[in-house]
């Protein structure tokens, strides 16, 4: 009898970490076809939040439905549409030919393909500053929430909320267009979003401050935009080049630190700790950008790292082929920080004395990096009081916790080399 109450009473068939999933999965999307219907963000991001708490109550007992994204579309839809009826004596024109728009709509998910970009472009405006940018894409198109976002910069949640406030507030005044830009205008704007999405990544793999190394969390979304992207512009390069070069540089990073967060450098990690399946893919990606031979400053940092990846070992890196790469870059997007990386494979090639006299002329002095460089470098070439100042310069501009360790502890284990201290 007992068997037969249990078999009566089903166990939930959709978990809480099945809805997380389909919330991580769908949130930019409904997002975007309920801003593209009603016009307004406020109105479709409550929508879509108020269809996910629905979505709680019902799923762990009903299960997930045959197209979840479907259900929280339409359900979310239909939740706006009652809120502006209620609302309808306050509702401006715009929004009563919303109201209007959205009640011939058929409850499906529409050309979510063209939403969804549409919202990218739009949270990527150039009127907007570019930590906006990054707040606006991972609150809309990621789901994530303004605590979250506040955490991942290390500002205060009341900070990041104001920014976003007033970004939506300037998209809505300015009535910026919720479109894709005309062709003139793509290159321009795909840039921005493209910078957009590394900002996000580059801030998870190697945090500007902070305790912690890498933000996994971060590193996760930005290639989870990624795939968006790719997905709705195949035949773009860059957006190719861009997801490459993330999950190269991702695959390596479970091998970046010890089991106490401590750095590891490149030459000395365990590869056998590197991600293989998102090399494969990574290397995949490379290949198809190589063929199309519309070269890009993202597709280049794919290849560079996929070489790297290539390598079974440091001994083995094939540095003659990245210094080409780097060379490459350089000639088609000229920057400091270029010419600073390209001066490690410099080193390789050419020596360090070489590498040395490649960036004393660049302009990077507030840049840690630069003096964590030029201190390797001297310290190679047996300079080992001017290794110890440029340690001394790097600490005095690195904010985070985990860089500041290494630092200190490189120019610990060159005064001991010494034979004293400085």
């Amino acid at each position: 009898m007992a068997n037969a109450d249990a078999a009566e009473t089903p166990a939930p068939v959709a978990s809480h970490r099945d809805i997380e999933a389909v919330f991580r999965a769908e949130h930019g999307r409904a997002v975007s076809v309920l801003v593209g219907t009603f016009g307004d963000i406020d109105i479709a991001e409550e929508a879509v939040q108020e269809a996910f708490v629905a979505a709680v109550r019902r799923w762990p007992s009903t299960g997930l439905p045959p197209s979840p994204a479907g259900w929280i579309i339409t359900t979310a839809r239909n939740s706006a549409i009652d809120r502006l009826r209620r609302e309808s004596s306050r509702l401006d024109r715009y929004e009563k030919a919303a109201l209007l728009h959205a009640d011939d709509e058929p409850a499906e998910e529409g050309a979510v393909g063209d939403d969804r970009l549409r919202l990218i472009f739009t949270c990527c405006h150039p009127a907007l500053g570019p930590d906006v940018r990054v707040a606006l894409t991972l609150r809309l198109l990621c789901g994530l929430g303004t605590a979250e976002i506040a955490r991942a910069f290390l500002v205060p949640e009341s900070t990041m909320a104001q920014r976003i406030v007033r970004a939506k507030n300037k998209i809505r005044d300015a009535r910026i267009p919720f479109r894709i830009p005309d062709e003139a205008d793509i290159d321009d704007r795909l840039r921005s979003v493209l910078a957009v999405v590394y900002l996000v990544f580059n801030e998870g793999f190697k945090a500007s401050s902070g305790d912690s190394l890498v933000r996994a969390d971060l590193c996760g979304e930005a290639i989870r935009l990624g795939r968006v992207l790719v997905a709705l512009l195949p035949d773009e390069p860059e957006v190719v080049g861009l997801l490459a070069m993330m999950l190269l540089i991702d695959a390596r990073r479970e091998a970046r630190t010890t089991s106490d967060g401590a750095i590891v450098l490149l030459a000395d990690q365990d590869r056998t700790r590197w991600n293989t399946r998102s090399i494969e893919e990574g290397q995949a990606l490379v290949r198809a950008c190589l063929q199309r031979n519309s070269p890009g400053p993202y597709q280049i940092q794919a290849a560079i790292n996929a070489v790297h990846t290539d390598a079974p070992s440091s001994a083995a890196t094939d540095w003659w082929q990245i210094l080409a790469l780097y060379d490459q870059l350089l000639a088609i997007a000229p920057n400091d920080v270029v010419a600073l990386n390209r001066a490690v494979a410099v080193a390789e090639v050419d020596g360090p004395q070489v590498a040395l006299e490649s960036i004393d002329a660049l302009d990077l002095d507030d840049f840690y990096l630069f003096h964590s460089i030029r201190a390797a470098l001297l310290v190679r070439l047996g300079r080992t009081n001017d290794a110890a100042a440029e340690y001394d310069s790097a600490l005095a501009r690195v904010s985070n916790s985990s860089e500041r360790q290494f630092l200190i502890e490189r120019r610990s284990a060159l005064v001991l080399e010494a034979g004293g201290s400085r």
